[in-house]
């Protein structure tokens, strides 16, 4: 754990601290650039060793930090034995520079870099492999770029990146889904290799396990291996699937091995180090791969103020929803001494993970990473209550787009419009239009639906007309609920729309935005 200062950045285990100790009251900025690295490492998870990646900086300090006003000046390096890129998740950058394996974008091959330099905007996000199922090995870390009245504000700052863990091989993962074996999985994952995209270019076609030009093939097969838990209703966790026409709700599709928080368990939580009565930002960053989370900040009352990096009007609260790929900036003030859990609590179960403040000197208890009352799944209880700090301006639409979401657990194929990666019709739009994009899921999961390269905002929940927070991702309740988001066509481009369950996505859930400018 690094302290930078009273308003520096702390982050425990993470150790973000040390990667950007800018003063609050520093005038300029002298650093002309950062070099990110991939590599594998070696993560002991409850006792057991397991092979991961990490993104790293050269002193092995995970993710970024940019100062106020920093560009985002990357080199990154790829030290793995695998093609990889990856996505600056949130980030509106070119979209060139979005990291995602277009024919025009190909993933870095091991041994070479990739430069990238845009102007980023200020928030809590974060940065993850969009290759094949390599970010449920953690090709994932976070991405903070500070901003002046943040830093203004004295507070301590921490991050908290959750994942979710399993000693199994993504491919084997993958392959008790669809009801394929892993090397089946990894023969079609190399056929389709040179499937088209939706440019009818070709994808590429080394080192690519899992690639997402396997998902239309997928689509139509039968079985699966029983990896789903935490489910509704009376099915059980090891042959209960849900189907289209099942009336409970699925959850999570993998029972997997562990929770980490900052890479660690609640067998072994961080404990990150506060000031007595102290004031404290807490930056939460969802990088599951399939899980969704209760954040629970126990005796603490906190006010969510921001969510995927942009700042909304305060909501007070002691639990807040906390879908795949989303973020929440918390503040809280810490009532004395003492010890406090920040938990993670995964929907539908009595599993957890999480952190602990602590003041100095304070006894911190154990806690068990089972807990006592299970959770219900997760809502849009949170996002009806928010409201964005700079909203789009009033205008109608210039095109509205309709995406009905469908798919099931059996046989384990999911789709937008009925469609499936890279079988798809790509929504196309126009530069300066206000594009408005309904999503209805048809299914019996939620999904947390992202758009890349745009922020959007939230304008209706289940029909009901809000003004809310600006994002980049959004749940879509199962059983028939839909959300309406709103955005400016300001960033030509290729753009993935996409749910962020890994599986989901890797098995057809994704389309393409396409602005008319863009030839392919």
């Amino acid at each position: 754990m690094t302290m930078v200062s009273r308003r520096g950045l702390i982050a425990g285990g993470l150790t973000l601290g040390a990667m950007s100790a800018v003063d609050a009251h520093a005038g300029t900025i002298t650093r002309t650039g950062y070099r990110l690295i991939a590599r594998t490492r070696s993560l002991e998870v409850n006792g057991r060793a397991a092979k991961v990646f990490r993104l790293a900086d050269e002193a092995g300090h995970p993710g970024l930090i940019l100062a106020p006003g920093e560009r985002f000046q990357v080199e990154l390096a790829n030290q793995t034995a695998d093609h990889t890129i990856i996505h600056w998740h949130g980030q509106i950058p070119p979209w060139t520079q979005d990291g995602f394996p277009w024919p025009q974008t190909p993933p870095l091959a091991p041994a070479t870099t990739r430069t990238y330099d845009y102007v980023p905007i200020p928030g809590t996000y974060w940065m993850h492999s969009h290759q094949g199922l390599q970010e449920q090995s953690l090709m994932t870390a976070p991405l903070i770029v500070r901003d002046a009245t943040e830093l203004r504000e004295d507070r301590q700052e921490i991050v908290l990146m959750l994942h979710d863990f399993s000693f199994t091989g993504p491919d084997e993962l993958l392959a008790g889904l669809t009801g394929q074996t892993p090397s089946a999985i990894h023969t079609m994952a190399r056929a389709s290799e040179n499937a088209a995209a939706p440019s009818s270019a070709r994808m590429p076609s080394e080192n690519t396990k899992g690639m997402m030009g396997m998902m239309g093939m997928m689509h139509g097969m039968q079985g699966m291996g029983g990896m789903m838990s935490g489910q509704m209703g009376n099915m059980s966790k090891n042959n209960g699937m849900g189907s289209m026409g099942s009336t409970t709700m699925d959850l999570n599709d993998i029972d997997y091995d562990a929770f980490l928080a900052n890479d660690r368990t609640l067998r072994d939580p961080e404990i990150v180090q506060v000031e007595r009565s102290g004031r404290v930002r807490l930056r939460i960053i969802n990088g599951a791969s399939s899980s969704q989370f209760w954040i629970d900040l126990g005796a603490l009352a906190g006010h969510v103020v921001a969510v995927d990096g942009h700042p909304v009007h305060p909501v007070a609260g002691r639990r807040f929803p906390l879908a795949i790929a989303q973020r929440l900036d918390i503040l809280v003030d810490l009532p004395g001494t003492g010890a406090f859990p920040i938990l993670a609590r995964l929907e539908g179960t009595r599993r957890r993970t999480g952190i602990v403040l602590a003041t100095p000197g304070a006894p911190v208890e154990r806690l068990d990473e089972i807990g006592l009352d299970k959770m219900q799944p997760i809502n849009n209880s949170l996002e009806t209550r928010l409201t964005a700090r700079a909203p789009l301006s009033p205008r109608k639409p210039d095109l509205v787009h309709r995406i009905v979401l469908s798919g099931g657990m059996k046989p384990y194929s999911w789709s937008l419009n009925g469609e499936t990666w890279p079988h798809i019709t790509p929504l196309m739009l126009q530069k300066g239009q206000r594009v408005e994009v309904e999503m209805a899921n048809h299914s019996m999961m939620a999904h947390p639906m992202h758009l890349h390269g745009h922020a959007f905002q939230v304008i209706a929940v289940n029909g009901r007309p809000i003004q809310g927070a600006m994002r980049d991702t959004v749940l879509v309740t199962p059983m028939m609920g839909s959300v309406r988001i709103a955005f400016d066509a300001n960033n030509p481009g290729r753009w993935p729309l996409h749910c962020h369950n890994l599986y989901h996505m890797t098995t057809g859930m994704m389309t393409e935005v396409r602005y008319d400018s863009i030839k392919v």
